[in-house]
């Protein structure tokens, strides 16, 4: 793709106009002229994503708008006209096409790491701004064109650092489960390395590139015990209850300082070894689409198994379920039915399909798990200090 790109505007000659060519020595020219020569050769090989980025006024959008024709068709957001339609339609859910299966609907709003089932049921406008920027990136790839591109411009630049970064690297591995062409047109550096693009353009020194994939940035999650007091910042995010045992024992995993999952579990009493059983896990919207819930799921899980422990969830989300199955730390000892015989016990499993999962991964150490159930410091060289 190659384009001589020139952008001309009329100079209104007036009183300001003359003073600031005298103050900074312009030269008088009846317009104002601005020009790129752009060559994108992203026809050469397969790709998934593209990134524009570059400071503000270096010619992104302009740019964008003549190599991608399918954006000047759009807003200045890069949404499409229908847009607004789609989303008066009322809950989030309903703004996608009526002919999608809800299925998938579900699979690509958690896709981008929007997971929260109680919150799909609210219009669009009262979503945060992570949530939305979620929502539209979810409806672009859903009404795509067979084989066509999305491109967004203004990508991430109304949310918050952390959900930009998060988001980025959701949307990018659903973006090539999906087989699908995403561009994206920013001036924030700091999504490439989440976003991992195929290639990037930078129109301010007129450079592209192909990249190689590379792991994105390691999320490195603090872990302790907590309190049942911590549950209230989580709770209006858990899809089937704002509920918690009185008896759950509670994890908090916090990141860069910031708390963004929890984990409770509880004694099970039913046959076989004894077992502790998945309570409540839940991650924080704007830490949603990485898997930190199913890690710090995996890490209490190791927990219990190495202090001799049989650990056991029971779930009905079906991102979580699909997790489950990939996972090489859990086995399905139950396939999607109704709860029934001892299982009775979860009475709310009696009217919806939930599977059962068996931890079979490495667990913890022993010294090590006992020293976070008593809530005691562990030091790197293997003893608790």
């Amino acid at each position: 793709m190659n384009a001589h790109i020139v952008v001309e505007s009329p100079v209104i000659e007036s009183p300001r106009v003359q003073q600031v060519r005298g103050m900074f020595d312009l030269a008088a020219a009846p317009v104002n002229r601005l020009e790129w020569q752009v060559r994108l050769p992203i026809e050469e090989r397969p790709w998934h994503i593209g990134l524009i980025v570059g400071p503000s006024g270096c010619g992104k959008s302009t740019i964008a708008r003549r190599m991608f024709p399918e954006l000047a068709e759009r807003d200045a957001e890069g949404r499409p006209a229908e847009f607004a339609a789609w989303l008066s339609r009322g809950a989030v859910i309903d703004a996608f096409p009526e002919t999608m299966p809800i299925q998938e609907v579900v699979a690509l709003l958690s896709g981008v790491g929007f997971s929260s089932p109680p919150a799909w049921l609210r219009p669009f406008h009262v979503l945060s701004t992570g949530q939305q920027f979620r929502v539209t990136l979810a409806l672009l790839l859903a009404t795509a064109p067979p084989g066509g591109r999305v491109v967004l411009d203004e990508y991430t630049s109304v949310v918050d650092r952390t959900v930009a970064q998060i988001g980025s690297a959701a949307a990018a591995k659903l973006i090539r489960q999906r087989r699908q062409q995403f561009v994206a047109i920013t001036c924030h550096e700091d999504v490439e390395a989440w976003l991992q693009p195929d290639w990037v353009y930078r129109p301010a020194e007129n450079l592209f590139a192909w990249r190689r994939l590379r792991r994105r940035p390691r999320v490195t999650l603090e872990v302790v015990r907590c309190q049942a007091s911590a549950w209230p910042l989580f709770a209006p995010h858990h899809y089937l209850s704002h509920s918690l045992s009185g008896g759950a024992v509670c994890f908090l995993a916090t990141w860069r300082e910031r708390p963004v999952a929890f984990t409770a579990w509880l004694p099970w009493f039913g046959p076989g070894p004894r077992s502790r059983r998945e309570h409540r896990t839940v991650t924080l919207p704007d830490y949603q689409g990485i898997g930190l819930g199913n890690a710090l799921s995996d890490f209490a899980a190791g927990l219990w198994t190495g202090l001799g422990f049989r650990a056991i969830s029971t779930t009905t989300h079906p991102a979580l379920i699909r997790a489950r199955l990939r996972s090489p730390h859990w086995e399905m000892h139950r396939r999607p039915a109704f709860a029934a015989g001892h299982e009775g016990r979860l009475r709310h499993a009696t009217t919806r399909l939930t599977a059962g999962f068996t931890y079979i991964g490495p667990p913890l150490p022993a010294q090590l798990g006992a020293a976070l159930l008593e809530d005691r410091p562990w030091r790197d060289d293997g003893n608790p200090s």
